[in-house]
């Protein structure tokens, strides 16, 4: 199967540099996608989630450094590769990038072999990490396709919380919580916490999330939706949300989740 082209995401203010970027990048085979300011290119991130992102620092409405910080504090845009460019090279400048998360750091001028050269060296990083987690994972895959197949191995079965279980597999994509559950089967929020803690060693929120998880896999694995869309579904109203869950759930994000699982199928 053909590998589809890697986004890449330039932000730049001058529309002469941006331009240049552009092309050269078209030539070299990758899918661009241009935001002539800080502010356009953190929603053109959110929304395309590229595979390496581009960024000039010094760019009116929102600097560099603000959209470094804005992408690495959401667990959707944490991970993808961040280079900077820029014609500032002083130290001060260079240790601010690099340690507000950038991933490499290029002062201009410079020739496009450097900067193919940076980009080529990010994306085998993110290869490594991506096999890294495939090899590290591979096990907890094995587990959580038993759970995906039958989705009902996600509650242990006791007698005294079937309808406890029954009521969150029936309505955990609707944005139930632990007073919807007690509502339901005519308990108070406090004794059923009380008693599915003592006989699970977790909370009904906790069991709730655990079946949204497993059905996030499903989509995941299954559906070609957006993190946006798989989450409304599950009843979230905010996909942050939902990609914060997933990744203290699994240990990152819903779409490395997509990423690794196809490699480890292949």
């Amino acid at each position: 199967m053909m590998q589809s082209a890697r986004k890449i995401l330039v932000i730049e203010d001058d529309t002469k540099t941006r331009n240049m970027y552009l092309d050269s990048l078209a030539i070299e085979g990758f899918e661009t996608i241009a935001a002539e300011n800080g502010l356009i290119g953190i929603q053109e991130a959110q929304a395309h989630l590229p595979d390496l992102i581009l960024c000039d620092i010094f760019m009116p409405l929102v600097d560099g450094y603000e959209v470094l910080d804005t992408l690495r504090e959401d667990p959707v845009t944490a991970i993808i590769p961040f280079i900077f460019l820029t014609g500032s090279d002083t130290k001060t400048d260079f240790r601010k990038g690099m340690d507000g998360g950038a991933d490499d750091y290029l002062t201009k001028p410079f020739i496009v072999e450097e900067l193919l050269h940076a980009i080529a060296h990010q994306l085998q990083k993110r290869i490594a990490l991506l096999d890294y987690y495939a090899t590290e994972f591979q096990s907890a895959f094995k587990l959580e396709q038993t759970a995906i197949a039958n989705p009902k191995f996600c509650f242990p079965c006791i007698p005294q919380l079937k309808k406890v279980f029954d009521f969150i597999e029936a309505n955990y994509h609707q944005g139930i919580s632990l007073s919807d559950v007690a509502k339901a089967l005519g308990y108070s929020p406090a004794y059923l916490t009380n008693q599915v803690g003592k006989l699970t060693g977790e909370t009904v929120n906790r069991w709730i999330v655990k079946r949204r998880m497993t059905a996030a896999c499903l989509l995941l694995q299954t559906k070609n939706q957006t993190i946006e869309e798989i989450a409304t579904s599950l009843g979230y109203q905010n996909p942050c949300h939902f990609s914060r869950q997933f990744r203290q759930h699994y240990g990152f994000p819903p779409q490395v989740w997509r990423k690794v699982h196809q490699a480890v199928d292949v």
